[in-house]
């Protein structure tokens, strides 16, 4: 952990390795409070493996805005994950505070690639598992 203790600097990071998540997706940690000492925001890369999903989740609090880099990925979300919106490469996308999600990878042989920028900088301690609904 880096501490700033009240001083304001330019952070430069370079991730150098990979970090399982609660989503149980790769990420490569960017910008956070532990690595920049950010206190408002975190940005990290996330990469789905071809054919791969998220855990079903939400992020208890917090807006999450991702940018897709490369692959085509479906999200499904809201009450039991009924709906749906795929996003590729150049694509922006907003998930609202608290919304159930999870991403699927829609290339069997391609890994997708996204940058991921929540409004909060330790985001991974509020991820909230999300079960749906037995019909």
């Amino acid at each position: 952990m880096r501490s700033l203790a009240n001083k304001q600097t330019v952070v430069a990071v370079r991730p150098d390795r990979e970090t399982m998540t609660r989503q149980r997706l790769p990420y490569f940690t960017g910008i956070s409070g532990d690595t920049a000492g950010s206190t408002g925001i975190s940005m990290h890369m996330v990469v789905i493996p071809p054919g791969a999903r998220a855990e079903p989740h939400s992020h208890a609090g917090y807006e999450t805005a991702i940018y897709v880099l490369e692959g085509r990925v479906e999200t499904r979300y809201g009450e039991d994950l009924a709906e749906s919106v795929i996003s590729e490469a150049g694509d922006f996308l907003f998930i609202p505070p608290s919304v159930p999600h999870e991403a699927i990878n829609l290339s069997a042989t391609e890994a997708a690639r996204a940058i991921v920028a929540r409004n909060d900088p330790a985001e991974q301690d509020r991820v909230v598992p999300y079960q749906k609904r037995m019909v």
